[in-house]
C-alpha cells in the first residue's frame, strides 16, 4: 500500500514540475527565436544599407562583421540581442554616409 502512495506522490510532484516548467521553457525559446528573428533582419537592412553606401566606413565594416560573428555562432536572446544592436548601429552610419 505504501508503494502506491509514494508513487503517487512522485507522479504528483513530477506533474506539478512539470506544468511550472515546461511553459517557462516554451516562452525563453519564443524569446530567444523572436530575437534572432530581429537580429536577422537587422543584419539584412544594413547589408543593404552597406551595398547601396558611395563610400566604405570602416567603424561600420567593424560593427557589421561583430554582428555576422555573433550571428554565426548562434547563442540565446542576449547575443541575438547584441548582434541586433551591431548592425543598427551599423545601418546608422552607413545611412549617415549617405547623407554627407
Amino acid at each position: 500500500m505504501w508503494l502506491i502512495w509514494l508513487t503517487g506522490g512522485v507522479l504528483l510532484v513530477a506533474a506539478g514540475a512539470a506544468a511550472t516548467l515546461v511553459p517557462r521553457w516554451r516562452t525563453r525559446e519564443r524569446d530567444r527565436r523572436v530575437a534572432w528573428s530581429a537580429a536577422r533582419a537587422a543584419i539584412d537592412s544594413a547589408t543593404v544599407s552597406r551595398d547601396a553606401a558611395p563610400r566604405r566606413v570602416a567603424e561600420a565594416e567593424q560593427l557589421m562583421s561583430r554582428a555576422e560573428l555573433i550571428a554565426a555562432g548562434r547563442g540565446g536572446a542576449d547575443a541575438a540581442r547584441l548582434a541586433t544592436r551591431y548592425a543598427e548601429q551599423a545601418d546608422r552610419l552607413w545611412r549617415a554616409g549617405l547623407d554627407g
